[in-house]
């Protein structure tokens, strides 16, 4: 419980995300992750945190040139600023449930 308070003092709202209805997803921003608890206490990341499009979680893929974030058929490009912003969500993230950062 610790873990969720500390999250939401950061601004991190749970969000509903199908097909994950049965654990948490957390969101800040345009950003979300799956969490799933530890026994013996914590949460644990259970996919890496995402750029959401239309409410989902997406995918970063290569299309030509550059990035886009891709939902179905719905493709956001993935500009420096949201790849920044996802960096920091995820790198926030890792903080609140004392994981190592991912380089």
């Amino acid at each position: 419980m610790q873990v969720v308070e500390r999250l939401f003092a950061a601004f991190f709202r749970p969000i509903a995300i199908s097909p994950y209805e049965n654990v948490l997803c957390m969101r800040k921003g345009d950003c979300a992750a799956v969490l799933a608890p530890v026994p013996g206490g914590g949460l644990k990341l259970l996919a890496p945190p995402s750029f959401l499009v239309d409410g989902n979680l997406s995918v970063k893929v290569t299309r030509g040139l550059g990035e886009v974030f891709v939902w179905k058929k719905r493709e956001v490009a993935a500009t420096p600023e949201k790849l920044q912003e996802l960096d920091s969500f995820r790198r926030e993230l890792s903080e609140m449930l004392d994981l190592p950062p991912k380089q």
